[in-house]
């Protein structure tokens, strides 16, 4: 399609290399290759520079989402509210859009369009994305399908054009809402007093829910009190403790998450030191590859957690190294990491490569206001941001 070429004139050698979750350069320099060989008549060898990669590759979703609660006397949630905003442009290419990478569109073909619709009630309840908190019914034409108690509930998710390319990276939305939905549950259970994880429990009908929100509460030895702890230093180094959970997709993996981590309030550096994840995905055939998922996931998520971020200017993207995309770096402190292993015997095996990641940026921002008492609602958290938040505590609403 790309070169206007029978099918049958194609043949493709494909040689295995490094894997990756989502999108990186592999479309579009193969798409390079063909075009460029096909305008000089001889085979041609493309290699993208890291530069090159990352100053134009198809990036994760942003997400704006804004979310009300209206509360029963008794402190429970009686209605909730969620609306979301995200910025799409292209995507895999799969057989039929190779404009979805920056190649494709340069040569001549667009990316997926985005078709407004007027919003409409659901024919099912499909959280894929995780749109849908995990405290609601789910309730969709008289079946409740979701894993919570809250049966007033409203969830509206609006796309709109990225100026960037977008895909699939790791845990696509499903990190960005329940980052979202985890932080307001704990900001929620903060204005009553209560006990993040007891008041998790109050608001989940589901049972393997409410069983890895125990478990990983129980082996992190979670004692339960209201957040932020008190009579936490205001200056120095201090500690706190934070929680998440969630149905993975809806229906592909139960997981919770307490981390524990360290703020040293002079300089806004946060350092993990303990993740505790619990998780059920059906029936385990390989106990150390599920662990190996869990422990990688809870690494990566860190990452992004802590400081992966694109930064542009009024030209061009600048995060395009290693110097200046902030992955965990080599050598960093790691946090001890503790996967407890939920295995039913029994029911439909599910998915554990995207679970732990999904959960690690809200626990970890629950942790940062346990321990400074200060709320910050914009992922990564890095130091300037962290430092920032801490000089202004006394002004947050």
């Amino acid at each position: 399609m790309l070169l206007n070429v029978p099918a049958d004139r194609v043949r493709v050698i494909f040689t295995r290399g490094s894997g990756c979750y989502g999108i990186n350069g592999a479309d579009t320099v193969a798409y390079d290759a063909a075009l460029l060989s096909q305008a000089v008549g001889k085979a041609v060898r493309v290699q993208l520079s890291r530069r090159d990669e990352m100053a134009w590759e198809n990036y994760g979703f942003p997400y704006v989402i804004d979310q009300r609660v209206g509360l029963n006397a008794d402190g429970s949630i009686a209605v909730w509210d969620c609306e979301s905003w995200f910025a799409s442009l292209g995507g895999r290419p799969g057989y039929q859009a190779p404009g979805n990478v920056v190649t494709g569109m340069l040569a001549g073909f667009t990316p997926a369009s985005i078709s407004p619709q007027r919003a409409a009630p659901p024919s099912a309840f499909n959280n894929g994305s995780n749109a849908a908190p995990s405290y609601m019914t789910g309730r969709v034409g008289g079946r409740a399908s979701g894993t919570g108690t809250v049966v007033s509930e409203r969830v509206l998710t609006h796309t709109i054009q990225s100026p960037f390319f977008t895909g699939p990276l790791r845990s696509p939305s499903r990190l960005q809402n329940t980052f979202a939905h985890e932080c307001f549950l704990d900001e929620i259970a903060a204005h009553l007093k209560a006990d993040p994880i007891e008041y998790r429990l109050r608001h989940i009908r589901d049972p393997r829910l409410r069983a890895v929100v125990s478990a990983a509460g129980r082996t992190a030895g979670w004692q339960p009190r209201p957040s932020p702890q008190a009579g936490a230093a205001r200056t120095g180094v201090t500690r706190g403790r934070g929680f998440a959970c969630v149905l993975y997709e809806g229906d592909n993996g139960y997981v919770s998450l307490v981390a524990e981590v360290e703020v040293d309030q002079s300089s806004g550096a946060v350092t993990a030191t303990r993740l505790v994840v619990a998780q059920d995905c059906g029936p385990v055939s390989n106990p150390d590859g599920m662990r190996n998922q869990l422990e990688g996931g809870a690494l990566q998520g860190l990452s992004r957690a802590l400081g992966e971020e694109v930064t542009w200017d009024d030209q061009k993207v600048t995060s395009v190294d290693w110097r200046t995309y902030h992955s965990l770096p080599l050598g960093f402190a790691v946090p001890q990491i503790e996967s407890v292993l939920i295995d039913p015997h029994e029911g439909e095996a599910m998915g554990a490569g995207e679970t732990a990641i999904t959960v690690v940026a809200a626990a970890v921002g629950n942790a940062i206001f346990d321990a400074t008492g200060v709320r910050i609602r914009q992922v990564p958290f890095t130091p300037e941001r962290v430092k920032a938040a801490l000089t202004g505590r006394g002004t947050q609403g």
